[in-house]
């Protein structure tokens, strides 16, 4: 049903899906060929503009880096950004969680649609049909996260059997700029995908040469926990290690690469990290901070080192952590300054973090 790169970018399903639909470049011409004539070049055929619904916020901010924020004709009640998008026709809304929950109560509805193999969120099917799409965005990394990946499928082939369905499921950076290339590949976008990697790339590479310069200069590693979770604690997983790593972190007890994991603050304690750092998956600045003032603290949470150093930060992991898109580089400039402050100013998002003083 659904065919997987041979790089691991992502699954494509539908009629006709699967392929993709490459950009000409310009052959290179060897010293014995003469340059062709204006009139013997061959024309680039114009792009007919698609008409595309994203089911992620992370699909949805790729789709306007690549400049094709006029093709979006359907979004996620959770694409909040880039600002343009606001207005855009919603095709998904949630079916449990309500604004204001607390950690403990999500988690429980989130364990309970695990274990009965639902989702959080619904796709309204008519919108959806209304929208007429060409293409679908979604994944099927986080069976909770997005509205169910075989119901997408099955309404998408309702609506029109030629609707290609595409599933992003990056789990590293280097996934994320591969998702960024796969859109890029199937909206004849290539040009402008290859343009945004590079910026990202040289944004990423002039934060990891500045940490390996502090680091030849005897500035070590910070030790770090970072939680993507509060109530209870979770360890950060898929691409977050990584972005703490190259923001010259050491982050003692997540797993790059895996699932985000629950942990204990027993275990935090035995790492007894002396920075931590909250980044609730889908919670901005104020709402960690908030979530944080309510929550019940270890009776050892003032002996920890990191709380003793006054090394507690809270930062918007919704948007710089928790979509992978464009916008995880922030994430890593802006740990690069929490990490470094005489190396890195100014290098974070404005408003995008704050310290937690207890």
């Amino acid at each position: 049903m659904g065919e997987l790169h041979p790089d691991g970018r992502g699954l494509v399903h539908g009629q006709g899906g699967g392929e993709k639909r490459g950009g000409r470049g310009k052959t290179p011409l060897s010293g014995s060929e003469p340059e062709p004539t204006p009139a013997a070049r061959p024309r680039r055929r114009r792009r007919k503009p698609l008409r595309i619904v994203s089911l992620l916020p992370s699909a949805t901010e790729i789709v306007c880096a690549l400049g094709l924020g006029d093709e979006l004709v359907g979004v996620s009640h959770e694409c909040d950004w880039p600002p343009e998008v606001a207005g855009k026709t919603v095709v998904t809304r949630a079916t449990r969680v309500r604004k204001g929950a607390r950690s403990r109560q999500i988690h429980r509805l989130v364990s309970d649609a695990v274990h009965g193999g639902s989702s959080l969120y619904a796709l309204d099917e008519d919108a959806l049909a209304e929208a007429r799409p060409d293409l679908i965005l979604t994944q099927e990394l986080c069976q909770v996260c997005a509205a169910s990946y075989r119901e997408v499928n099955e309404v998408a082939r309702a609506i029109d059997a030629d609707i290609r369905v595409v599933s992003l499921e990056p789990t590293s950076l280097e996934g994320i700029f591969n998702s960024i290339a796969t859109v890029g590949a199937m909206t004849e976008a290539e040009n402008a995908a290859l343009d945004v990697v590079r910026r990202l790339r040289s944004r990423l590479g002039a934060v990891e040469r500045k940490v390996r310069k502090r680091r030849d200069g005897g500035i070590r590693a910070r030790r770090v926990v970072g939680l993507e979770w509060l109530d209870p604690p979770f360890a950060t997983g898929h691409w977050v290690p990584e972005q703490i790593q190259r923001a010259g972190g050491w982050d003692l007890l997540g797993d790059a690469g895996e699932r985000s994991r629950q942990t204990t603050w027993r275990a935090v304690r035995e790492v007894d990290p002396e920075m931590l750092i909250f980044m609730p998956c889908g919670f901005g600045v104020r709402e960690t901070v908030d979530e944080w003032t309510r929550a019940h603290r270890p009776p050892y949470w003032a002996k920890l080192e990191a709380v003793r150093r006054g090394q507690v930060f809270a930062v918007d992991g919704s948007a710089y952590f928790s979509r992978p898109g464009p916008r995880v580089i922030g994430g890593i400039e802006m740990l690069a300054e929490i990490f470094d402050p005489d190396a890195f100013v100014d290098t974070s998002p404005v408003g995008a973090w704050t310290p937690i003083f207890e």
